[in-house]
């Protein structure tokens, strides 16, 4: 079922089986929390490459990797001749001959997709930048433990619509029966052709989607709100105008208590909460702008989940390691 796949993006598995992706992370979880060993890839290789710098993504593989009993190689840009000397084709053919898994995070979702055409082993999406498949499990298993349920929540994201992260959520929620509203502003809205695809799963699942400018309406009777950073990797010169657009759609108290009374808030991180980083720094120097996308109280308040969400990284990875590569048996899902 899942054994020899590779983990490109959400919508290429069954709303069954990123459910049970979610459940058997949260046992993973438990095990290693009862310090109770679960080495599913001893004695395989798995190779981490990243053509960007990276926090969460590298750390949990590594972490989850080790925790599985496999032997980790980091590959970085100035590693490796990947898209300098070698094709993606060519490299992916001798990373495939060489080790049991790989993981990759680069800007093309194209590189990804012929990374995994020709390895001949699984493949993991780290991210790239049209799919974050591995943050939507994290986050939709962060939802889970919350609840104790996915189908019938409703997600609100606020900020930039057209990033990975947003239409990964939109599609994940779509898929999973979660209720899934998005508000930006008109020029930051989530493509066409994303949302005609959501559409799509949301009438087998039963999930209701909504797109708008408006983040009131669109927090009304959340169970989690969600935002990203206001400039992507790669858009840094665009600050200025991101801030203009972006500002009206802070996640702060006055938005949080817009929403249901269990509500919780979200984050794939980093966040620029505060001014106490470089980036946030010069924000508030050239910008006057001391809190981005969120404010430090809500970052730091009694509805952040931001920080389980991201530990949560380490037991999704694991999950997906272990259910394409450590020859389970898993029951037929249908």
């Amino acid at each position: 079922m899942f054994q020899g796949r590779n983990f490109i993006k959400i919508q290429d598995f069954s709303q069954k089986e990123i459910e049970y992706l979610i459940d058997f992370a949260i046992h993973l979880k438990k095990l290693k929390q009862a310090r109770i060993p679960h080495e599913y890839l001893k004695g395989q290789n798995i190779a981490l490459l990243f053509d960007k710098t990276s926090t969460r993504t590298r750390a949990s593989f590594v972490v989850a990797a080790n925790d599985l009993g496999a032997k980790v190689e980091f590959l970085g840009p100035s590693d490796i001749q990947l898209g300098k000397k070698e094709t993606v084709k060519d490299s992916a053919v001798v990373f495939g001959s060489m080790f049991d898994g790989i993981e990759y995070r680069v800007s093309s979702q194209s590189d990804v997709e012929e990374m995994a055409e020709f390895a001949g082993v699984p493949v993991w999406n780290g991210m790239t930048d049209l799919w974050h498949p591995m943050q939507m499990l994290a986050d939709y298993m962060t939802l889970k433990e919350e609840f104790g349920k996915l189908v019938g929540l409703k997600l609100t994201y606020v900020g930039d619509g057209r990033n990975n992260v947003a239409r990964s959520l939109l599609i994940t929620g779509a898929l999973l029966g979660v209720n899934v509203s998005i508000a930006s502003p008109e020029e930051l809205l989530p493509s066409e052709d994303v949302v005609e695809e959501a559409l799509e799963l949301a009438s087998a699942s039963g999930a209701v989607i909504e797109i708008t400018t408006d983040a009131i309406k669109a927090v009304t009777n959340a169970n989690a709100i969600y935002t990203d950073v206001w400039v992507s990797m790669g858009e840094e010169s665009q600050f200025e105008e991101r801030i203009r657009l972006l500002k009206p759609y802070q996640v702060n108290r006055a938005l949080i208590e817009k929403a249901s009374d269990h509500v919780i808030f979200m984050h794939c991180l980093p966040a620029f909460h505060d001014n106490k980083t470089t980036i946030s720094q010069m924000t508030l120097t050239q910008y006057g702008l001391a809190e981005m996308e969120v404010t430090d109280e809500v970052f730091n308040g009694t509805w952040a989940r931001q920080f389980p969400q991201a530990e949560n990284r380490l037991h999704t990875a694991k999950a997906v390691m272990a259910a394409t590569n450590g020859n389970l048996f898993i029951p037929t899902i249908d």
